[in-house]
């Protein structure tokens, strides 16, 4: 089992943390993990973008000129791409981008991203945030105590004053526990997580 160290909210050591390789362990399947983040990314499409086709352009109905004899291209509508306010050639229409993945495929991918941060050294562990007060200041003194910028923030349960405190933090997110995912974890470089949080998340995917 990997161990890692335990620090409290001003950057200092207080206990050693041993973390179950059947979650902060396993062998990383990258096809998953990629698949993963391509399958978020395209769910979080709207899919809500439109064009009119030549067919619904309004007007169009009258040949614009006879067939022969003007010495123009022949034409059979002004609502034709090539005319100015004609319709759009291959029009984009209303879809639906949303992938599907199983559950096992989506667990492993999580437990994969997560060993990537432990491989990497980037996971820090936090024994709590017992902050006081909702300030952004002394939130963002804490992540210098600890030594990282970039970050997702995991809690096992909401707690209201980090999440006040770190929402005006461009480079960090809080979360928690049970809805972390594969994109945030990656996206961010460093993953802060209370040792409870450790614990909800070994529960679920152990």
């Amino acid at each position: 089992m990997a161990t890692v160290a335990v620090y409290n909210i001003e950057g200092k050591e207080v206990d050693k943390l041993e973390l179950n390789d059947s979650v902060f362990g396993v062998e990383i399947n990258e096809h998953l993990v990629h698949l993963a983040v391509v399958s978020q990314l395209a769910n979080s499409r709207q899919g809500t973008q439109s064009a009119k086709t030549r067919s619904e352009v309004s007007g169009g109905g009258k040949k614009p000129w006879r067939q022969k004899g003007t010495g123009h291209a022949r034409q059979g509508s002004t609502r034709a791409p090539q005319w100015t306010g004609g319709g759009v050639v291959f029009a984009p229409k209303p879809r639906d981008y949303s992938m599907k993945m199983n559950k096992k495929e989506k667990q492993i991918a999580i437990k994969s991203a997560l060993t990537s941060k432990v491989q990497d050294t980037k996971l820090v562990v936090v024994d709590q945030f017992n902050l006081d007060e909702i300030k952004t200041s002394k939130f963002a003194k804490v992540l210098k105590n600890l030594n990282v910028e970039k970050a997702l923030v995991v809690t096992k349960d909401v707690e209201e004053k980090l999440v006040l405190s770190a929402r005006n933090i461009p480079t960090v997110k809080t979360t928690v526990s049970n809805a972390i995912n594969v994109y945030d974890i990656l996206k961010y470089d460093s993953l802060v997580m209370t040792k409870d949080a450790v614990a909800a998340i070994e529960e679920v995917y152990a």
